[in-house]
C-alpha cells in the first residue's frame, strides 16, 4: 500500500527571500519539463504498460515526481516569504504578485501556465518509454540551468538533490526500456502496439516465448514478409490473416532464434 510520510524527500531551508530566482526555479514546478507534467505523465502511462515491471517502474518514479513537487513548491514558497512592495518591485516579481500574491502557481519561468499539451500519453509501450527518457534529460537539463543562475548554497543544496534524481530516473528507464524490448519481437518493435493488439502481449511475462506465426516456424524470408505484412496490414488484420504464416503478424515475445544466430 503507498503511503505518504509527512516531510519533505529532502530538507529545503532557506534563511535569504529571492523574488527573482523562484521566477526562474517556477519552471520547475509547472514548467515544459516541470516536476507536474512528470508525476502526470508517468502516472497516466502505467496503465497502458503490459509488463508488470515497468507499470511498477512508472508507478514509483511518477510518485516520486509528486515529492519534487512538493520541494520545489517549499523552495519557491520559502523564496517568496514576507516580501515588501520595494523588494517585488525591484526583482519584477511584481506581474506575478499581481495575479497569485505569494501564491504557489505552476506556471513556465516565461508566465505560460501548466499544461498537458507539454507531455503525452500514447498507449504505445516504446513510444511512451522514449519519451520518458528525453523528459528526463530535459528535466536535468533545466535544473543545470538553474544552478548556472544560482549563488545560494541553501537553494543550490536542494537543487543539486532534484537533478541528481532526474539522472536516477533516466537510468531506470533504460532498465524498463530494456525489458520491453526483451518482450517484444527483437526484430520488429514497431509491428503492433501491446497496449491495443493484445494478442501480441503475454501478461505479465518477463521474458516470453519466441516470436513465430502461431506455432509455425519462420525462414528468413517469412520473417521478412511477415515483417512488411504486419507494417503494411497492422498487427490485428495480420494475425486474422490465412493461414500462409507470411502474412500473420507477429505474436509478441524475445525472438530466441534471433538472439542464437
Amino acid at each position: 500500500m503507498w503511503s505518504y510520510e509527512k516531510k519533505l524527500q529532502y530538507p529545503v531551508k532557506i534563511k535569504n527571500p529571492n523574488p527573482a530566482l523562484a521566477k526562474v526555479i517556477i519552471s520547475q514546478l509547472g514548467g515544459p519539463d516541470g516536476e507536474l507534467g512528470a508525476a502526470t505523465r508517468y502516472l497516466q502511462q502505467r496503465y497502458s504498460m503490459p509488463y508488470a515491471q515497468v507499470k511498477g517502474m512508472l508507478t514509483d518514479i511518477g510518485t516520486e515526481e509528486l515529492a519534487h513537487i512538493e520541494m520545489v513548491s517549499a523552495i519557491l514558497y520559502q523564496l517568496t516569504r514576507n516580501l515588501t512592495p520595494q523588494q517585488i518591485q525591484q526583482s519584477g516579481f511584481d506581474a506575478y504578485f499581481i495575479d497569485h500574491t505569494a501564491g504557489v502557481y505552476p506556471q513556465a519561468a516565461s508566465g505560460m501556465p501548466f499544461s498537458t499539451a507539454t507531455l503525452q500519453v500514447t498507449g504505445d509501450t516504446l513510444a511512451d518509454l522514449y519519451e520518458d527518457l528525453a523528459a528526463e534529460q530535459k528535466a536535468r537539463l533545466t535544473y543545470d540551468n538553474i544552478l548556472r543562475l544560482v549563488d545560494d548554497p541553501d537553494v543550490k543544496d536542494p537543487i543539486r538533490f532534484l537533478r541528481e534524481r532526474e539522472i536516477v530516473h533516466f537510468q531506470r528507464f533504460g532498465d524498463a526500456l530494456r525489458i520491453a524490448q526483451e518482450n517484444l519481437d527483437a526484430k520488429n518493435f514497431y509491428a503492433f502496439n501491446p497496449s491495443f493488439d493484445k494478442q501480441c502481449n503475454p501478461k505479465n511475462t518477463v521474458f516470453s516465448p519466441s516470436c513465430v506465426a502461431r506455432g509455425q516456424r519462420r525462414s528468413s524470408g517469412q520473417q521478412a514478409a511477415a515483417t512488411g505484412s504486419a507494417q503494411a496490414t497492422g498487427a490485428v488484420q495480420g494475425a486474422q490473416t490465412g493461414a500462409a504464416g507470411r502474412n500473420i503478424a507477429p505474436s509478441c515475445g524475445a525472438n530466441q532464434a534471433q538472439k542464437t544466430r
